[in-house]
């Protein structure tokens, strides 16, 4: 394909893009906050209060036609009021075009779940609950998925330190697993990035019999 056929083809796929974007509008207008068309996908940012009305429109609306739910993610702002960013990537095997909902929430806010529309929804929802500790409103099974049992806090929460807050180890008086505060030694904080491989200055190893003995740091 040359690059005036692709350039055509972009411009006809956008132009298709602004249609839809256009007839969600006009259903949906009052709700949305910011519209954007960029690498072939519509990107709509709404109220979160709507976000299972619009969900569900762009599923049945026959212009629209959403009917697979290719995966829901989260991302983090800690400098926002509403922090947290729920994004929706939806496909149209109709009409061959992709939309992305996002909706942002605050900390202490709840998002609609999407499980009654979209089955497949229940795990993305339950990895954000996990991972960023936002939770959804009316979800089957609201509980963590990745992370383990007794786990504290939300790992990709940009504030959530590297450590974490609690750690594993075997009791051999309990004769199971424990969980117990993070406790770092002082010798694992210091490196003092010296090679190992720096002392090995006379040593011949074997199969280097043939070899001319050098010594490391010596020229």
């Amino acid at each position: 394909m040359t690059e005036a056929n692709e350039n055509s083809a972009e411009n006809k796929a956008t132009g298709k893009l602004a249609v839809l974007a256009e007839h969600i509008a006009s259903v949906y207008g009052k709700v949305i906050i910011k519209q954007d068309i960029a690498l072939g996908e519509l990107a709509i940012t709404i109220r979160r209060d709507t976000l299972h009305d619009l969900i569900n429109f762009l599923k049945t609306n026959e212009k629209c036609a959403c009917q697979q739910l290719m995966n829901v993610s989260g991302a983090d702002y800690p400098d926002r009021a509403e922090r947290f960013d729920v994004v929706y990537n939806l496909l149209s095997l109709t009409h061959n075009h992709r939309v992305r909902v996002i909706v942002m929430v605050g900390e202490d806010q709840t998002v609609d779940s999407v499980t009654d529309l979209y089955s497949g929804a229940g795990w993305y929802e339950r990895e954000i609950w996990d991972l960023y500790g936002v939770p959804f409103k009316s979800h089957p099974d609201m509980r963590r998925i990745l992370t383990d049992y007794g786990f504290e806090g939300h790992p990709l929460r940009k504030d959530f330190p590297l450590t974490g807050f609690v750690e594993l180890r075997y009791d051999e008086e309990k004769q199971r697993i424990v969980q117990e505060p993070v406790e770092l030694t002082q010798d694992y904080r210091n490196f003092d990035f010296i090679s190992p491989w720096e002392g090995m200055t006379t040593v011949q190893l074997p199969g280097d019999e043939k070899a001319v003995k050098q010594k490391v740091g010596v020229k």
